[in-house]
């Protein structure tokens, strides 16, 4: 069984959608951007389009990994998101990021 963090990575790069609960909710996400925050922790950036929130949905999300449980990749069709215009703060030492990494390299 792959770790969380690298279940989310695979999903990243393969453009897969993950269902998880955070929170005590059960989450649909797409990945973005994984790696540490500012104090060190395993953070996702992901754009949630489905599933339980406690605000409005689809919305762009930062996860803490360690409280991430539940964790499957599916396939499905992949969620931009909305606007990415605004610098992300989440991920402060980015590991992968599917603009930069992944999609740059498919052309």
């Amino acid at each position: 069984m792959p770790s969380t963090y690298t279940l989310f990575r695979n999903a990243i790069l393969a453009e897969q959608q993950v269902t998880c609960k955070y929170d005590g909710r059960r989450r649909e996400l797409c990945p973005h951007i994984i790696g540490t925050n500012k104090d060190g922790e395993e953070v996702v950036l992901v754009w949630q389009f489905g599933g339980q929130s406690s605000g409005p949905l689809p919305q762009w999300r930062c996860l803490k990994l360690a409280n991430v449980r539940d964790a499957r990749a599916r396939d499905g069709r992949w969620h931009e998101g909305g606007s990415h215009k605004s610098e992300q703060s989440c991920v402060v030492k980015i590991d992968l990021d599917i603009n930069i990494h992944v999609r740059k390299n498919r052309r």
